[in-house]
């Protein structure tokens, strides 16, 4: 079952070495970033089939981010290389915890998605799935675009899944971005989010509460995740607590990415079986440990 991923692929350059803030770098390293190419490289490695509808520049840049994500195996028939679109780069400096700050240059993806307009009816048909966050809801032409393949994908009774990855400094405020994305979560068959975003979604500071008030707006299933304390899984008839994994963190950056990729990825093996959701998140919350080992938001190969 091939995921359809609407959303942006950047290029992180990572600063290798904890220190306080940009300003005290000294050198960076590129690596493939943005959340959702993020997801669907994971998606795509564990062998399911992921396909990232969006775009870059048609740019060095955006050229070495299309040759990774073909050779990660994510499908780029809907993502397209732009002449007239500068690709994305975020500046990436990790702190001692394991924290990283950004500082991005470049245009997002408003101008990639709107492209979309025409073929996003297309996408969706040929897909059996498809996963949506707030990346691709903070402009008019962006969102008009998510909406119309969540409710074609509703429409055709794929699954969808959504994931709130607030990026705040592309909203006028917390609480329009919050409104924006509630209007995904009626009929989605996830919600996966992490603790800080399930407040700002629902106004509940703990997280189960967080996500039955998602369970209550309309979603099938909520997985709210705790950091290195595990995650938790609400649903239809699903109550599961996952305990975190030790891990040596260096950079926190993929964790959240790590984890949606493998629970997608296990989801397209079994058809979206909802059961799958509490099979897989143990091991998704292992990967997520692992992947904060290392610098850069996605897991080496291997």
């Amino acid at each position: 079952m091939r995921i359809l991923l609407l959303g942006e692929a950047l290029v992180d350059l990572v600063c290798e070495r904890p220190v306080a803030g940009l300003a005290d770098a000294d050198a960076f390293v590129p690596h493939p970033g943005g959340a959702v190419a993020n997801v669907a490289s994971v998606v795509a490695r564990l062998g399911a089939e992921a396909s990232l509808a969006g775009g870059a520049g048609n740019d060095p840049w955006g050229r070495w981010l299309w040759s990774r994500l073909e050779s990660d195996g994510v499908d780029l028939r809907w993502f397209e290389l732009h002449d007239d679109v500068q690709t994305p780069v975020a500046f990436v400096a990790v702190d001692h915890a394991g924290e990283p700050t950004f500082r991005v240059y470049g245009q997002e993806v408003a101008q990639p998605m709107d492209a979309l307009r025409e073929s996003i009816g297309e996408a969706v048909e040929q897909c059996g799935a498809l996963f949506v966050s707030s990346n691709t809801m903070a402009s008019d032409d962006e969102r008009a675009v998510t909406l119309a393949a969540r409710e074609h994908a509703l429409t055709l009774g794929r699954p969808v899944v959504v994931d709130p990855n607030f990026r705040l400094h592309r909203w006028p405020t917390a609480a329009r971005a919050a409104a924006e994305v509630r209007e995904l979560i009626p009929g989605a068959m996830l919600v996966r989010c992490n603790a800080a975003e399930a407040e700002i979604l629902t106004g509940e500071s703990d997280p189960a509460a967080g996500a039955e008030s998602m369970l209550a707006a309309g979603a099938e299933h909520a997985i709210v995740t705790l950091g290195a304390r595990g995650a938790l899984l609400r649903g239809r008839g699903m109550r599961l607590d996952v305990p975190g994994v030790p891990a040596r963190a260096v950079d926190t950056t993929g964790a959240g990415d790590t984890l949606t990729g493998v629970l997608l990825a296990r989801l397209a093996a079994s058809a979206f079986y909802p059961p799958t959701l509490a099979m897989a998140l143990p091991e998704a919350v292992e990967h997520a440990a692992r992947a904060t080992e290392h610098f850069g938001a996605r897991p080496p190969r291997g």
